[in-house]
């Protein structure tokens, strides 16, 4: 079992997985002011409430989009599990050919994903990752990165608009009762939910389009099971993804 971390802009996802499972998923708010003693405390209480102790981790590793937080999130994990923590970047072996422009360029977290889509499903490939931004990633039938989209997250999309629009308030994403919204709410409701559904229904066209034959469709991260339920093209939601393929990676360096 290893420690897996992926540190995006607005959540920290922390888990343990290994070939059989993965044991636990949880997120923590990405704040760039903690320290690393205040993170190894915040990792440590993760692992007590599953009780996991730190001598049953075999070592752990972390993806990161947020460089101010990688080597504090990776000394932090250190102090409890008392072994070397890998960091996704330069140097680390993927196995993943990215063909975009500047493959450095192309994020550790989106790394991940498509490492473990190839380990996991029929390619080719198209990963949703909804999160602080939605990313789409393509996968060809040779099983490499050709790139993808990145999008306006949907919690980010509904933030800017209630900041915006004086008389529009704050909503949580559940599904309104109809498409046809007949209030300020509903009508908020069914633009997020499913003006978001139908964003991500007609990506999916497009590139199979340009792909040139049907892929298979995954989609991660904490805001997908908002939006994935109400598409109507075949979607697999898999919220283990990304832990996944940082434990492919960690077997592929150890």
């Amino acid at each position: 079992m290893i420690l897996a971390i992926d540190i995006g802009n607005t959540n920290i996802v922390v888990g343990c997985v290994d070939e059989k499972k993965t044991y636990f998923i949880e997120r923590l708010s990405t704040d760039r002011s903690k320290t690393e003693l205040e993170y190894a405390i915040m990792i440590k209480n993760v692992l007590d409430i599953y009780r996991i102790s730190p001598e049953q981790l075999e070592g752990g590793i972390v993806s990161s989009v947020v460089p101010q937080i990688t080597m504090v999130a990776k000394m932090a994990a250190e102090k409890i599990v008392k072994k070397e923590i890998l960091v996704v970047g330069a140097g680390i072996k993927t196995g993943l050919n990215i063909l975009i422009d500047n493959p450095a360029q192309l994020g550790s977290d989106l790394v991940a994903d498509a490492v473990a889509g190839i380990n996991e499903y029929p390619v080719p490939l198209i990963i949703f990752d909804m999160g602080t931004a939605t990313t789409v990633s393509a996968v060809d039938r040779n099983k490499n990165s050709l790139g993808g989209m990145i999008l306006p997250g949907i919690r980010t999309s509904l933030d800017a608009l209630t900041a915006r629009a004086a008389q529009l308030q704050g909503i949580d994403l559940e599904p309104p009762r109809k498409l046809i919204g007949k209030n300020t709410i509903d009508c908020m409701k069914s633009g997020v939910i499913y003006g978001n559904a139908a964003c991500v229904d007609g990506v999916i066209a497009r590139m199979k389009e340009e792909l040139g034959e049907d892929a298979t469709v995954v989609a991660t991260g904490g805001l997908a099971k908002c939006i994935i339920p109400y598409c109507r093209e075949k979607i697999i939601l898999d919220d283990d993804l990304l832990l996944k393929g940082l434990l492919v990676i960690y077997r592929k360096n150890r």
